[in-house]
C-alpha cells in the first residue's frame, strides 16, 4: 500500500507507513500503559489494513504508523463499519513526548486521503468520521481542542455508570400480571428485541443491523453473553412481549459489578418503557451490582441513572464523549 502524501504537516525527520504486526507491542513500549479504560479499550482499533472486498470478513480499513528516526511513535486508524454506515471509525495516539509537534495531524491528513481515494473507488460510501475520548472535566482536554482544530463537534455522551444493591425498591409481582423470565441469548424474539431497541437509541449515529448481526455482536457467544431476563406485562403463553431485557456479560456472580445491557420496547409510550426498565433495573439490583453503558440518547434510562448518581447510590465509571465532523455544531464552524 503506497502512503499518501501528508500535506505540510508532516514534521521533519517523521515518515509514515502502514501498520505491521508487532507494531502494538512496539508502540506500547513507547506509549506506556493507557491513561484511561477508553483509551485502553481504542488501542484494539489498531489493525492492518484491509480493503474490504466482497466476500472478507474484515471491514474496509487503513492503519498508519508514524516513525521518527525509524521509531514508532504514533499510530492512527480510520475503518468502516457495516452497522453504522454514515461515519469511519477513527483513532489516533501518539507518544507523550512527541505531542505538539503535528504528528496527529499529519496522519489524520494522510488517512482522509486514502479514505477520499476510497470513496472515488467505491470501497466505501463516506469520509465523514467518528471518534470518542473520555471526558477531562472541568476543562477541556488536549484531544479535545485537537480535534475541535481538525473540524470535530461533540455528537453523543456515554457512560458506564455502576449501581449497588437494592437501591431501587423492587417491584410488587404478585398481582400486577407482570412476568419475569429467563430466557436464551439465542432466542429469536429476544434478538428482535434488541435489534429493534438498538436501532431506536442509535438515531444520532443511524444503525442497519440484522438479525444475525445482533447475534454476532451482542449475544453470541464470542460477546460473553451468559444469561438473560426479560420483564413482560403479562406471561408469554397469554400474549405477554417482551417490554424490557437485561442481558448479563459477567458469567459469575462476584463482588463486582455484573455488566449488563439493559433495553426496552421502543414501542412503548416513553412513561411505560421507563416503568418496565426501572422495574427491570430494580429486580437486577436487589442483592448485587451491576453496570450499565448508556448513552444520552437512551432518554428512558438516563433520567433514572442520572438521579441515582445525583443521589450518590450510582457512580459513574467512565464517562466517554463521541465527537464526529458532520456533528450539528461540526457544520457551523
Amino acid at each position: 500500500m503506497s502512503i499518501p502524501d501528508a500535506g505540510p504537516h508532516l514534521p521533519e525527520g517523521v515518515t509514515l507507513r502502514p501498520w505491521m504486526e508487532s507494531d502494538d507491542l512496539r508502540l506500547l513500549e513507547v506509549w506506556g500503559d493507557p491513561a484511561d479504560a477508553q483509551q485502553h479499550q481504542d488501542r484494539a482499533m489498531l489493525r492492518p489494513s484491509s480493503t474490504g472486498s466482497t466476500g472478507s470478513s474484515e471491514p474496509w480499513a487503513r492503519c498508519l504508523v508514524a516513525e521518527d528516526e525509524g521509531i514508532p511513535v504514533a499510530a492512527a486508524v480510520v475503518y468502516a463499519s457495516s452497522v453504522h454506515p454514515q461515519r469511519l471509525w477513527f483513532y489516533a495516539e501518539t507518544a507523550r513526548e512527541q505531542r505538539g509537534r503535528g504528528i496527529a495531524t499529519a496522519l489524520l491528513a494522510a488517512l482522509r486521503a486514502e479514505a477520499e481515494a476510497a470513496r472515488a473507488e467505491g470501497a466505501i460510501v463516506t469520509t465523514e468520521l467518528k471518534t470518542r475520548f473520555a471526558a477531562a472535566e472541568p476543562t477541556e482536554s488536549a484531544t479535545a481542542s485537537f480535534l475541535r482544530g481538525q473540524g470535530f463537534a461533540p455528537v453523543q455522551r456515554s457512560r458506564r455508570i455502576a449501581v449497588g444493591p437494592g437501591v431501587i425498591k423492587a417491584p410488587e409481582l404478585d398481582g400486577t400480571g407482570l412476568s419475569v423470565e429467563d430466557l436464551a441469548t439465542g432466542s429469536v424474539e429476544l434478538t428482535q428485541a434488541v435489534a429493534a431497541f438498538y436501532e431506536a437509541t442509535h438515531d444520532w449515529d443511524p444503525a442497519v443491523i440484522s438479525v444475525g448481526q445482533v447475534q454476532q455482536l451482542l449475544l453470541g457467544p464470542a460477546t460473553g453473553a451468559s444469561g438473560a431476563v426479560v420483564l413482560r406485562p403479562r406471561p408469554q403463553d397469554q400474549g405477554g412481549t417482551i417490554a424490557a431485557f437485561a442481558i448479563s456479560y459477567t458469567p459469575e456472580r462476584t463482588e463486582d459489578p455484573t455488566d449488563v445491557l439493559l433495553g426496552w420496547n421502543p414501542e412503548l409510550a416513553p412513561a411505560d418503557a421507563q416503568a418496565a426498565a426501572a422495574a427491570l433495573l430494580a429486580l437486577l439490583t436487589t442483592q448485587y451490582p451491576v453496570q450499565l453503558e448508556v448513552d444520552d440518547s437512551m432518554e428512558v434510562l438516563t433520567p433514572i441513572l442520572d438521579q441515582m448518581v445525583a443521589t450518590g447510590h450510582a457512580q459513574v465509571l467512565l464517562d466517554t464523549r463521541i465527537w464526529a465532523t458532520d456533528a450539528p455544531d461540526a457544520a457551523q464552524r
